[in-house]
């Protein structure tokens, strides 16, 4: 007998269409191939990046990426796929909405729809294909792996027509993790039926655990962050507290790293100090977090501002010209 004092929605009754009647506004022939360069990004800092980037490979540390779901969506895709085939990344972590966009990607060459126009019918997010993926995560559940293994082992064993643009099935075929943090609400596939709490929660967490066990080894790595306010900050924030306190109780240390964030924000002031708590953009997690309080005692942070879909590329272009070059000079 149910003891709570209060209602909860009642899910049996949504009516649940299929993806062949929505509108998608981002599809496959949008997303950059490797040898697209739409605009160079200019940053004199990114040679610096990519320098530590380069060392720490060398030095088989972490090179963690975190994103948000809209860097999915800039169509650059490719780019991270072909860093995790060439080793330079060795750690992916994404939100909940990810998978979906990946999923429905894979699936069937489309994804995203217009908040604007499907909320006023009530219609937002409430789509039949995409809702099996709540069955898959349930499947994932059982067999007690992370959310972001067993949908990208999924997916990579499917035979959906455009896997190869899916970074989760990437992961599972490189070896490399690729983890789901997801907020409970936060994802449309927790508005179906069929969303099963429990699941997602478990799978999730696991990965959480996935991610803290790869920032042990943060040391001389470094960490990247691309548009991700929320996710990315508080995550890495609870990961890297626990992975200090296993390291302190053995005298080691997890402090000589480099992170880096990417986004649209304009910031004009020295990112690398602080804001009191009476301005504004105290409160925007990515710099009081990655940029300031977990480097402050030995590491060292980037911004760099700009869109996805020219940061992206030009980091990977950079990067594997540098790389290049390296091995070039060490065959002479």
């Amino acid at each position: 007998m149910d003891k709570s004092f209060y209602e909860i929605f009642e899910r049996k009754n949504l009516k649940i269409l299929p993806l062949s009647q929505r509108q998608s506004d981002i599809k496959v022939d949008s997303f950059l191939e490797l040898n697209e360069l739409p605009l160079k990004y200019e940053n004199p800092k990114l040679d610096k990046l990519i320098e530590r980037i380069v060392r720490a490979r060398e030095n088989k540390s972490q090179v963690i990426l975190m994103m948000g779901a809209h860097v999915i969506r800039s169509g650059v895709s490719r780019y991270i796929i072909d860093l995790m085939e060439k080793g330079f990344i060795t750690h992916i972590a994404m939100n909940g909405a990810g998978p979906i966009h990946e999923f429905e990607l894979a699936r069937i060459g489309k994804t995203t729809e217009s908040v604007a126009r499907y909320i006023k019918e009530g219609q937002f997010g409430l789509w039949k294909e995409t809702g099996e993926l709540n069955d898959v995560i349930v499947s994932v559940y059982k067999e007690k792996l992370g959310l972001g293994e067993g949908v990208g082992r999924f997916i990579e064993e499917s035979k959906y027509p455009y896997k190869n643009l899916s970074i989760l099935s990437a992961g599972f075929r490189c070896r490399i993790p690729v983890t789901v943090h997801v907020g409970i609400g936060y994802d449309i596939l927790h508005e179906h039926p069929n969303c099963d709490g429990a699941a997602i929660g478990e799978t999730s967490y696991r990965d959480f655990l996935i991610f803290a066990r790869s920032i042990q080894s943060l040391e001389g790595g470094v960490l990247l962050c691309f548009g991700s306010a929320v996710m990315g900050p508080e995550v890495f924030l609870k990961a890297l507290a626990m992975a200090r306190n296993i390291a302190h109780q053995s005298g080691k240390e997890i402090r000589h790293f480099t992170t880096a964030v990417f986004d649209l924000i304009d910031i004009e002031e020295d990112y690398h100090k602080e804001l009191p708590t009476s301005t504004p953009m105290y409160y925007y997690r990515p710099w009081k977090t990655l940029l300031v309080r977990t480097v402050v005692d030995g590491g060292e942070s980037f911004y760099f501002q700009g869109q996805h879909r020219t940061t992206i590329p030009s980091l990977y272009h950079l990067l594997i010209k540098v790389s290049l070059i390296i091995t070039e000079e060490r065959r002479q």
